[in-house]
């Protein structure tokens, strides 16, 4: 069993940029269709009204997705805004798979979608974020999910 870093009590930058990693249970590969991903993305456009978080650029992969985020003034805690985002994307993919998998709109997969944990990064500089979505950026190019990070 791995050990995992603690999440920082505090954070001394005003106002951070956070470099989100989660991945969906077991590593399953549920996120690869364009309707989850149509999905994924409403969702983080809510995330702002919802729970105060802007969020930037992402990349979804088959198993997990990579995301730049940032809170606004009164925003919910991160892991508050995690679990939320989870819970709400979590119904609505479960009913994308019903459908996917028995073909009745009605139906409800039942099951949890991610992982309990996430991984966050507190970006420190303009660099760091550079660094950081270059990296995420081909990293459905060197997974040989396509040929341009454009794609």
């Amino acid at each position: 069993m791995r050990k995992h870093l603690r999440r920082l009590e505090r954070v001394w930058i005003d106002r951070p940029i956070y470099f989100i990693t989660t991945c969906t249970l077991e590593r399953r590969r549920i996120l690869a269709s364009n309707d989850v991903a149509m999905l994924l993305v409403q969702e983080w456009s809510n995330a702002h009204d919802r729970y105060g978080w802007a969020i930037g650029r992402y990349v979804i992969m088959p198993d997990h997705v990579h995301f730049f985020c940032r809170a606004e003034l009164a925003a919910k805690p991160l892991p508050t805004f995690m679990q939320k985002w989870k819970q709400w994307t979590s119904k609505r993919i479960g009913r994308e798979i019903a459908v996917a998998v028995i073909g009745d709109p009605g139906a409800k997969q039942s099951g949890t979608v991610w992982q309990g944990e996430f991984f966050d990064y507190v970006l420190r500089s303009s660099e760091s974020y550079s660094q950081k979505w270059q990296y995420v950026k081909e990293k459905p190019v060197r997974a040989e999910l396509v040929e341009k990070s454009d794609d």
